[in-house]
């Protein structure tokens, strides 16, 4: 491991060698990291994939299915915000290993729920867990690696985000009716449970966090207040909230209300489904090759080029029609809106030091989580009021707009020295 004037030690860039070959414990981290990852973005489209059986079997209005979508999305906020304050007290991977038991446990739950109310109870329980386990994931796969290499690290881990709504997406075309939609709640659920004991052997806790315990950072852990608005970084938290804010409205929106959307336009069922693993294949490439780019040309044009391109998807969204023109917007609203998503969590970690990243890390969230109850419920009332699909996607670029004029002068802001 390497030093830097003020003592903390960082974490060495990924395939490089110290004292023995540190490859191995960087591989393991960010392919454990990767498979929560995946669990998660599986379980946070599940929703929208098993909707219209939901719809069906407990006779829910559009302005009901809002709230269950968004009933998710909104125990994120505190889940993400005690597992980021957490992760500075008792380590990221118990934080990590303790959510992921929580959404699994749930999301089997969810199968089972007889009403609408113990669903949307049920789905608030299941994302605090989910809300608590993505600080850890970024501050996990960050720390695992040199900063330097901080961008790619974290776009590995959350390439498993649009792959599992890929899977989800798969399952939901499976399904011989609409009937069998709590398949997937157990696919769900089960899976981060058989993941937990391969959490618990094999996955190293962050170097950089057991660092700082040596060293007694994490004796008295800094106010709230003070790791977000001292020293500083006061303005670049804001910043950061409002981007995340603003980009996951829109982002939340689609994972939800996408297969709908599709329905509205006359799409058949098994042309939705495509519809969705396009979405998920162009995420996972656009988290790939932007996280690429963060760690290797200029923000600005990162950050420009993205949200150019998740306006210019948008556009492509509201106007398309017939399978094919809609395939390839979801494609490319895909490829920019989540893979922008894992460029703004890789920055969240730059900002914040070592002692205090997963508090940092987990406001950020925890504020864009508000972002995406928002986006689902309002996407919900637009349509219940008679808005067409246009209409709805089209409302989602001015909120696109604010997100990358923030994240632009984010960019400008000195980041922390570790």
């Amino acid at each position: 491991m390497e030093s830097n004037r003020e003592g903390n030690v960082q974490a060495l860039p990924i395939g490089a060698d110290g004292a023995g070959s540190t490859a191995s414990p960087v591989a393991l981290t960010l392919a454990l990291c990767f498979a929560v990852a995946l669990l998660e973005g599986l379980d946070l489209q599940s929703v929208g994939v098993a909707a219209r059986g939901m719809a069906k079997e407990f006779g829910l209005s559009v302005a009901q299915m809002g709230i269950a979508f968004s009933a998710g999305t909104f125990g994120l906020l505190p889940g993400a915000m005690v597992g980021g304050r957490l992760a500075d007290s008792i380590g990221r991977k118990r934080v990590l290993m303790l959510s992921a038991a929580l959404f699994g446990v749930l999301s089997i739950a969810t199968a089972f729920v007889s009403d609408f109310w113990m669903l949307v109870i049920v789905r608030v329980l299941t994302g605090i867990g989910l809300g608590g386990a993505m600080p850890n994931l970024i501050a996990l796969s960050s720390e695992a690696v040199a900063p330097r290499s901080r961008g790619t690290a974290v776009s590995i881990m959350y390439c498993g985000i649009p792959l599992g709504g890929g899977i989800a997406a798969a399952i939901g075309m499976l399904a011989v009716s609409d009937a069998d939609w709590r398949h997937i709640f157990y696919v769900g659920g089960v899976g981060p449970l058989l993941l937990l004991p391969l959490l618990a052997w094999f996955l190293p806790e962050s170097r950089a966090f057991a660092a700082a315990t040596r060293q007694g950072q994490r004796a008295t852990p800094a106010p709230m207040s003070a790791v977000l608005f001292s020293q500083g970084r006061g303005m670049s938290t804001v910043q950061l909230w409002v981007s995340y804010f603003c980009t996951l409205i829109v982002l939340y929106f689609l994972l939800n209300w996408l297969p709908s959307l599709m329905g509205s336009r006359g799409l058949a069922r098994g042309e939705i489904g495509w519809v969705q693993i396009l979405f998920n294949v162009g995420s996972a490439v656009g988290v790939l090759v932007l996280g690429y780019l963060m760690d290797r040309a200029r923000m600005s044009f990162v950050i420009g080029g993205m949200y150019l391109g998740m306006i210019a998807s948008l556009v492509g969204l509201a106007a398309a029609h017939g399978f094919g023109v809609l395939a390839a917007a979801a494609f490319f609203a895909g490829m920019f809106i989540i893979g922008g998503q894992s460029v703004l969590y890789a920055l969240a970690a730059a900002y914040y030091p070592t002692a205090m990243r997963g508090t940092g890390v987990g406001a950020a969230v925890a504020v864009g989580r508000i972002g995406s109850v928002v986006g689902p419920l309002a996407a919900g009332m637009l349509l219940a009021v008679g808005s067409s699909a246009a209409v709805v996607i089209g409302a989602s670029i001015p909120v696109t707009v604010v997100a990358a004029l923030a994240a632009l002068m984010l960019i400008r802001r000195p980041r922390a020295a570790d």
